[in-house]
């Protein structure tokens, strides 16, 4: 079980408990908050959040924790095309960004689902990033010893992933007590995924300010934006997460072709959502008939 000690009498690895990274819902935008950011996407040192996937840059201070050390190459720790990539002459860039990623359900949710993407969750709540982060190493860790077990000859069942993502959608939308825990109950402690959790990572930034910083242009091809902050308060709807300036920046950090994808159960936030993407000339309305067989379509 997570976190009982090995037969060697080491601990295993444990996921972090949300009750101990709780932080109020909002949080001014505008406010002047230290960030670690890049001139330019080029500077961007990715090793220390997908270690399997970089080396680390020689100028790098590695001020985010990397990847659990264990006993595993770096091959048997990620899927095959990770290795591959790290002799490659094209680096791998990150393709996915989940803006105002929360605890990172869905995330963790859509890394099985494309394993050999990269994908980012962006938050500005320093104790949300904590939370994914340590999240995430765990995640790895457990993958680290089913692998090590299946190298061994033991059988170990792999998860379904489409189910667990809906599993996290539905628990996205569902309102939590303030002392209720996180289930971990999709198998991601049990069972292998698809990519072992290595193409995922969390990042704090601000990304009304900063995010032009970490993509380049047309590097990105899924945003999602799901329950974000409404910001009831008129005066207060110039901090929304979808306005026609940040509309600007998503169309410009985007492939032609990519998509933006948007989730709120607040009826006001949704018709203002809908209104200024439909009014933006880079966006179209994608038919619900072409999203049937989209797998991070729910």
């Amino acid at each position: 079980m997570a976190g009982e000690g090995t037969a060697e009498g080491k601990e295993g690895p444990k996921l972090p408990q949300k009750r101990y990274f709780r932080q109020r819902a909002h949080v001014n935008v505008f406010n002047d908050m230290n960030f670690d950011y890049p001139e330019r996407p080029s500077a961007q040192d990715w090793s220390a959040y997908y270690p399997t996937y970089f080396r680390p840059s020689a100028h790098s201070d590695a001020k985010r924790p990397s990847s659990p050390s264990g006993t595993h190459s770096q091959a048997k720790r990620g899927p095959a095309a990770a290795a591959e990539t790290l002799a490659a002459a094209e680096p791998a860039k990150v393709e996915f960004a989940d803006i105002g990623c929360g605890y990172g359900g869905l995330l963790v949710a859509l890394a099985p689902l494309y394993p050999n993407t990269l994908m980012v969750g962006m938050e500005i709540r320093t104790k949300l990033v904590n939370y994914l982060q340590q999240r995430i190493e765990a995640l790895r860790e457990f993958q680290h010893e089913m692998l090590a077990k299946q190298t061994e000859g033991n059988a170990v069942e792999w998860v379904d992933v489409q189910a667990k993502l809906n599993r996290e959608i539905a628990a996205l939308a569902e309102p939590q007590a303030a002392d209720q825990e996180e289930l971990h109950d999709n198998g991601e402690t049990e069972r292998l995924v698809p990519g072992h959790y290595e193409n995922i990572a969390s990042m704090r930034i601000n990304c009304q300010k900063y995010l032009p910083n970490f993509f380049e242009k047309g590097q990105l091809s899924k945003i999602f934006v799901l329950f974000a902050d409404p910001h009831f308060k008129r005066r207060k709807h110039k901090a929304r997460i979808i306005t026609t300036t940040l509309l600007a920046e998503y169309a410009y950090v985007m492939k032609v072709g990519g998509v933006f994808y948007m989730i709120t159960d607040v009826k006001d936030l949704y018709d203002w959502s809908v209104k200024h993407l439909d009014a933006f000339p880079l966006f179209e309305r994608i038919p619900d008939e072409d999203l049937e067989h989209d797998p991070a379509v729910p």
